[in-house]
């Protein structure tokens, strides 16, 4: 017969050698021998019972239960193998049950966050004022790489563009406040710095290696030749879009 040690068995069981000597001590699995030196040996007979002892406890019974039912006169091995089976498959189908519930939540949930359509990109915008900024963008920029933007975008969710267009409000708002600043100071260029980054989220090529240096200055240009893009409260800034475009081909120049 095959001799297997406390280590082995904690191997073999994936349980830890503390708790094997813990069922040994409270008499729930003893080993079938010990050496004269104190060693723990364990068979096949006491291999099945540990199995016993682990269905059991996958059945949340507490250990003394345990102790009890593996003591009694009447207990049959193959006969709590089945009931094992049983019980087992029974919390297999609970527990699918409750993951196809799970998935389900999930998928309500990621269908209330989805962008649907490009309109919705343009919410909070009125109807008509959406559609010129779409259709001005398409002009300067072209159908294609605007409809990859927009794609691009969709992939964010609701919650994802609600945020990068808080951000992009931030940086615009804080570039604003200091528009009478130098355009190429330290501080304004790493404003510009961000917002180049958020434009590169807009446009749907932030993982590109094409830097857009001039598709970026060209915005900047842009933005002195189109005031909707630099409105400030329904009012055009034309200064601020200067102070934008100056800040803008700095930073292609210096920096891209």
């Amino acid at each position: 017969m095959k001799n297997y040690s406390v280590k082995e068995v904690a191997q073999l069981s994936g349980i830890s050698v503390r708790t094997l000597h813990y069922y040994d001590q409270i008499g729930l699995l003893k080993p079938y021998k010990r050496t004269e030196a104190g060693y723990r040996h364990y068979g096949h007979r006491e291999l099945l019972r540990l199995q016993q002892i682990l269905f059991y406890k996958e059945l949340d019974f507490p250990l003394k239960e345990i102790v009890a039912f593996l003591e009694e006169p009447e207990f049959h091995l193959i006969e709590a193998l089945e009931d094992h089976k049983t019980a087992l498959l029974a919390r297999q189908k609970r527990i699918d049950h409750l993951v196809e519930t799970i998935e389900k939540t999930i998928r309500q949930l990621k269908e209330d966050d989805i962008i649907t359509k490009p309109e919705m990109l343009y919410e909070g915008l009125a109807k008509e004022m959406g559609t010129t900024y779409r259709q001005a963008a398409i002009k300067a920029y072209g159908k294609e790489k605007i409809t990859h933007s927009e794609s691009e975008l969709m992939k964010l969710g609701k919650e994802g563009f609600k945020q990068l267009r808080a951000r992009w409000t931030a940086i615009n708002d804080e570039l604003f406040e200091r528009r009478e600043e130098s355009p190429i100071s330290p501080a304004i260029q790493a404003l510009i710095a961000r917002h180049y980054q958020l434009i590169r989220q807009f446009w749907g090529t932030v993982n590109s290696s094409d830097k857009q240096a001039e598709a970026y200055a060209g915005l900047g240009t842009l933005y002195t030749q189109d005031e909707r893009y630099c409105l400030r409260d329904g009012q055009a800034q034309p200064k601020f879009a200067t102070f934008l475009q100056k800040a803008m081909r700095h930073f292609v120049d210096y920096h891209l």
